[in-house]
């Protein structure tokens, strides 16, 4: 079930999450509210992909994106995080996150240590960054999807 839904387009309000990524894993992430996770498909596989991300009316940047229940937090709820692959000054809580996801990396999986799990998300980052190069996954980063209409919000799109 991990491909079936791909390309998947999903925009919604960055909320604020646990404060883990940023604070303990030097990974920062932007989290989805509540309604925008449940209206991912509910087969969707738990697990890490990757694809394209934009803030507001920003750039378009690569990111990988976890969805599941982050074994190694334990999480009680679902969520979907993702990981802009680029530098941002401020935080964007608030602001409407698109993302298209393209591609699928791996499922979720428990680690021993904060360092195996920094680890593997370095790796999940160096092998979206190779998946995006490619013409098939770059073709999406100049969808329409990314251009918001002046003044449009989420709620009525």
């Amino acid at each position: 079930g991990a491909m079936r839904h791909l390309p998947y387009f999903c925009r919604g309000e960055v909320v604020k999450g646990f404060g883990r990524g940023s604070k303990e894993l030097g990974i920062p992430t932007a989290n989805f509210s509540e309604q925008v996770v449940e209206s991912f498909p509910s087969d969707i596989s738990t697990g890490i992909y990757y694809g394209w991300a934009c803030v507001g009316n920003g750039d378009v940047h690569k990111m990988v994106l976890s969805i599941g229940w982050n074994p190694f937090y334990k999480n009680i709820k679902k969520s979907v995080e993702t990981h802009i692959i680029h530098t941002f000054k401020e935080d964007f809580y608030g602001e409407i996150l698109s993302i298209v996801i393209t591609g699928y990396i791996r499922p979720e999986k428990n680690f021993d240590s904060l360092d195996a799990l920094i680890a593997a998300i370095q790796e999940d980052i160096e092998e979206a960054k190779r998946h995006l190069d490619l013409p098939e996954h770059l073709k999406l980063k100049e969808d329409n999807f990314f251009h918001l209409p002046e003044g449009k919000t989420v709620n009525n799109h």
